[in-house]
């Protein structure tokens, strides 16, 4: 999460991100997780060496914020609850970075959390830090260490949970990814997402770290074009004053595409 305010930003409105596919990164497991060559690749790789510089922290993860990290927890928690997931077996986190959101969201509701985080030592710190502490019941899973824009599930999960990194994928990209993660499911299950949007009708670019915070109603198209129906959408309250507004929004499956 980066913290550019909205303020900052405005004055680069009207990118628009193309429709080819980046596809060129590897699964370091050599899994079935993996898609095809990219043909794209310069918008990806320019977010891929941003990340490379930023530490493997919390303060890092959040961009300098790192103190709101426990208010963000507790809004996800509140999320959670209210929406009922029904299965407890297995959990996805979707641009995990050092797990946070896995250790201290997912791990205390599920047996096993699996992550995809595409920098290699964001993913090696993942595993460390969220198995410092004894857990009886949580377990970590598979780390995928690959770029959501190719990474293809193999299992079935009770959640997937992806927060502040979906301003990484392209337009097609992102549909893309949405369909996959749909298909991913368990019966019952959610999909949830956690980010930024801009309080416009505009797409702003942050040039900084190549990526992009669209509008809600835009996300909100995507999710439906991927053949979901959101049954949940809540505003994160207490952050800081001049952020973008963000939003957590729960989606299921729309049965006639399913």
């Amino acid at each position: 999460m980066a913290s550019t305010t909205e303020t900052d930003l405005i004055t680069k409105l009207d990118i628009r991100i193309g429709n080819d596919k980046n596809r060129n990164k590897k699964d370091d497991r050599g899994g079935s997780a993996v898609g095809p060559p990219s043909r794209t690749p310069e918008f990806y790789n320019k977010a891929q060496k941003y990340w490379s510089t930023v530490p493997a922290t919390v303060n890092g993860m959040l961009g300098g914020l790192g103190y709101i990290s426990a208010v963000d927890i507790q809004g996800s928690n509140v999320f959670l609850r209210e929406i009922r997931v029904p299965g407890r077996k297995l959990a996805l986190d979707c641009g995990a970075g050092i797990g946070r959101v896995s250790r201290n969201l997912l791990m205390p509701r599920f047996n096993c959390v699996d992550m995809v985080e595409q920098d290699a030592a964001f993913a090696e710190k993942a595993r460390e830090y969220c198995e410092q502490e004894e857990r009886s019941v949580s377990a970590v899973g598979d780390i995928y260490n690959v770029g959501l824009q190719e990474f293809r599930p193999t299992k079935q999960y009770d959640l997937i949970w992806s927060q502040w990194v979906l301003g990484h994928l392209t337009d097609q990209d992102l549909v893309e990814f949405f369909q996959r993660m749909r298909l991913s499911l368990a019966p019952d299950a959610y999909f949830c997402l956690k980010e930024n949007f801009s309080s416009t009708n505009k797409v702003i670019l942050d040039d900084e770290d190549s990526s992009v915070t669209r509008p809600l109603d835009q996300m909100e198209r995507f999710l439906k074009t991927a053949g979901f129906r959101i049954v949940r959408k809540v505003r994160q309250q207490n952050f800081p004053k001049g952020l973008f507004p963000v939003y957590m929004i729960a989606c299921k499956p729309n049965v006639k595409t399913n």
